[in-house]
């Protein structure tokens, strides 16, 4: 069953730097990361259950082509997105993202 998918606004912010970064290497590579960051919501709300457990109930998701993660958490009202945020990324970041909010 597919789940509501919600982006927080700092994930929002996420990919807008990301794009912009990806823009200025190469013209229009940021429209292959928002199609490759749209296939894995997609994949995310078919079934949120999919993708490894990070910390305590936070999951997250790896895009394709891209070094990215897409950590969220599954509620009765949908999937949050808390951060998409590159793999070599602190994990405190995306911790205290969820602390700050879910924790």
């Amino acid at each position: 069953m597919s789940q509501r998918l919600v982006l927080r606004p700092e994930a929002e912010s996420d990919i807008a730097e990301a794009a912009a970064w990806y823009d200025q290497q190469r013209a229009g590579l940021s429209l292959q990361l928002r199609a490759a960051l749209d296939k894995t919501f997609a994949a995310i709300e078919e079934n949120p259950q999919l993708h490894a457990q990070v910390y305590r109930n936070l999951r997250r998701a790896l895009v394709r082509r891209f070094p990215f993660g897409v950590f969220y958490v599954s509620r009765t009202e949908g999937v949050i997105v808390v951060a998409v945020l590159h793999t070599t990324r602190n994990p405190r970041l995306w911790r205290a993202r969820f602390k700050n909010r879910d924790g």
